[in-house]
């Protein structure tokens, strides 16, 4: 595979596309950087390992309504409701300046609570107007890029929002996010793009909703991905609850999670850049479940107490986990009209990523109960299985949207 047909020369030369990635990499840095730092916050404030779990969970939670609140992005003009968000979201982390003590912690919860909302409205507008502001053809390429850019952003920015935090303290990094929401909104506003207002709704909200929820159902592409994706990430869950199990059992202290996280970044990171020839070559349905079983051999190879083996597995799980989510967001952005795809895009997400917490507290508590390697192989085992929906012609060949350019690559 030569250097032209890799994403980002494709993805550099749209100036659209090249916007919105830095746009992505920007606000992803500042968003990595709190979501580490929030925790170590509340704990040194408070003392609390329970309270400053509770941090995750107030981000979290808010993607459980995620068909609710995608709905606002099919209800206006994209382009202004992302710079909105990205300017409100901005103002919220300049309040976390006056948290200095515990009793100010609540206002940090309850910044942290809108932020997801406001977070799950972002992303699905963010969806919608990639869709028509980056060229169908290279979707894919983008949003393998935009895994890169989150993969990256996972292994650097926590790191230098560690650094900041001992330096300068908790609002100090609020204050460095709040200013990559401010630069991501000036690339967002710097975008090509028309949009006409939506018509004014003639259904209540909650039937808007379940119009996106029934089109991503009755769609005989869409609902086998969305599926598969879930199911990807219960399992997904239930591996990483495995680790320091697995870990235990190579002889190592619990600090070698770090080596095994940073190799598996480092998988997500190669195919990140390979996604958009990928898709385009295998097509959506065989890229995703192609991923699907690398990931689920991984997965089952933990099952072998060596360390080689260990840092292949993880290395295969970066590289094979994101490959059904990039699909997935893609077929979901080229396959739904443009007055549906915020609340379809933003139901997906749901449903994608919900199962990922079921899995993490299945695993939980199956680790306490069996032996790592019978629950590392079972679950290769039964990951791969899900391998196969995807790979199933669909029945009907019938679009509610116009013809995509994925249909070029049938799987």
């Amino acid at each position: 595979m030569t250097i032209t047909t890799w994403a980002l020369p494709r993805i550099l030369r749209d100036r659209n596309a090249r916007l919105c990635l830095s746009g992505v990499l920007i606000s992803g840095f500042g968003t990595s950087a709190l979501w580490l730092v929030s925790g170590v916050w509340v704990k040194d404030l408070t003392g609390s390992d329970g309270l400053a779990a509770l941090c995750m969970l107030a981000m979290w939670a808010p993607t459980l309504a995620g068909p609710l609140l995608g709905t606002l992005a099919d209800r206006t003009r994209r382009k202004p409701l992302l710079i909105g968000a990205n300017l409100l979201l901005a103002a919220l982390l300049l309040a976390l300046v006056t948290v200095d003590s515990p009793d100010r912690v609540w206002l940090l919860f309850a910044v942290l609570f809108v932020y997801g909302a406001a977070g799950v409205v972002h992303d699905a507008a963010e969806s919608a107007l990639v869709a028509g502001a980056v060229p169908a053809p290279l979707l894919g390429d983008f949003n393998g890029l935009r895994m890169t850019a989150s993969e990256g952003m996972k292994l650097l920015a926590p790191l230098a929002g560690a650094g900041v935090y001992a330096a300068y303290g908790g609002a100090s990094v609020a204050v460095l996010d709040a200013a990559t929401f401010v630069a991501a909104t000036g690339l967002y506003a710097c975008l090509r793009v028309r949009e006409s207002k939506p018509e004014r709704p003639t259904v209540t909200w909650r039937a808007q909703t379940a119009q996106g929820a029934r089109y991503l159902w009755s769609h005989p592409r869409l609902r086998p991905l969305v599926l598969a994706g879930g199911a990807t990430m219960l399992f997904a869950g239930l591996n990483g609850a495995l680790t320091y199990a697995v870990i235990d059992g190579l002889g190592h202290a619990p600090a070698y999670a770090g080596v095994l996280y940073a190799v598996q970044g480092a998988g997500s990171l190669v195919i990140g850049l390979l996604s958009g020839p990928a898709l385009r070559r295998l097509g959506d349905r065989r890229f995703a479940a192609c991923g699907i079983a690398l990931t689920a051999i991984a997965a089952g190879l933990r099952a072998i107490p060596s360390d080689p083996v260990a840092l292949v597995a993880s290395a295969a799980v970066g590289a094979g986990l994101p490959c059904v989510l990039i699909a997935t967001l893609t077929a979901v952005q080229r396959e739904t009209p443009d007055d549906l795809l915020g609340r379809t895009a933003a139901t997906a997400n749901t449903l994608v990523f919900t199962p990922n917490v079921i899995g993490l507290a299945t695993g939980a508590a199956l680790v306490e109960l069996l032996d790592v390697r019978v629950l590392s192989a079972v679950t290769g085992l039964a990951w791969l299985a899900t391998a196969l929906p995807p790979l199933q012609r669909p029945a009907s060949a019938s679009r509610t949207a116009a013809k995509s350019p994925s249909d070029a690559n049938p799987a």
